[in-house]
């Protein structure tokens, strides 16, 4: 814990933060990065992204990329909300873009996917170019994802359809993916407003991820909330880890103490360093996925 750091934070910003999530984003401000905001992926008003770059970084190797997708059930969230999680994953050397995507009532599935994987070409040729060179991003992207949004980056991960529509193959463009309380074994769907989002009780095929586990070649890391509150960590994370250790696919399960579904992704912040941690294993598996 930086505690000195959090000392100077101007008290007007926390005093301004009128919700929980306003005050983490304000006091994320202890961690420095450079943001371009609402870079756009399409031509749609939800078709934007933030995107957050280490200060003052300029690497030699390769610096990993980070594609985050929030949740709230596929009807809500803001990527503005999230400006606490990308720059914790900043301040760990890491570039981080943060995409919006439409929601129910506007859409319903699979146009959020669709969305997810178009912000993803995007943000990948975008980096490419000449603008960003001093931080030399690494051109294969980790996906990473809360929630609703665990699911986006899994389907995106496992499922070649999404990403071959924008001209990517997900073994050439992605590192591997990172999943955050995800639902992954989504059928039946229990929660009423979620439901009308996958055409209840008529589910589409081909759109559950526990589906796609013969095809999870990426390596993935499944971070379960010690008491998940709001799904089964039973049914989904370790379900779906037994899932790709049966068929020996590249994973690893950690569960985070202390944390549930929406606590585990608050552990970003520091407001919450009582709570087991999320950013080790993250670390912990990115410099491991650099190093193959």
């Amino acid at each position: 814990m930086r505690f000195k750091q959090l000392i100077v934070i101007p008290v007007l910003t926390v005093l301004t933060a009128c919700s929980p999530q306003g005050i983490v984003n304000g006091i994320s401000k202890v961690y420095s990065a450079d943001v371009v905001r609402d870079l756009p992926y399409g031509q749609l008003e939800r078709q934007k992204y933030d995107l957050y770059l280490p200060s003052g970084n300029e690497s030699d190797s390769p610096t990993p990329v980070i594609v985050f997708f929030y949740g709230g059930s596929w009807n809500s969230g803001e990527k503005s909300g999230y400006e606490f999680v990308a720059r914790r994953l900043t301040a760990q050397g890491y570039i981080v873009a943060v995409p919006n995507y439409r929601l129910y009532p506007e859409v319903t599935y699979p146009d959020f996917l669709v969305d997810c994987a178009a912000a993803v070409k995007v943000i990948h040729n975008e980096l490419q170019s000449a603008k960003y060179r001093a931080f030399n991003p690494e051109q294969k992207l980790i996906l990473m994802g809360h929630s609703a949004g665990a699911y986006n980056a899994a389907m995106l991960a496992m499922d070649d359809r999404w990403l071959s529509a924008e001209g990517l193959d997900r073994m050439d463009s992605l590192r591997g993916w990172v999943g955050l309380a995800g639902p992954y074994d989504l059928y039946p769907i229990v929660l009423e407003d979620v439901k009308p989002v996958f055409f209840y009780p008529n589910y589409p095929p081909n759109s559950n991820p526990i589906e796609f586990v013969e095809s999870s070649d990426l390596p993935a890391l499944i971070l379960a909330p010690e008491n998940d509150e709001l799904i089964s960590t039973e049914r989904h994370s370790y379900s779906f880890s037994k899932a790709l250790d049966k068929l020996n696919k590249p994973h690893t399960l950690v569960t985070v103490k202390g944390t549930g579904h929406t606590s585990l992704i608050g552990a970003f912040s520091p407001v919450l360093f009582f709570k087991g941690s999320t950013i080790e294993p993250i670390n912990t598996f990115i410099k491991e996925i650099e190093r193959n």
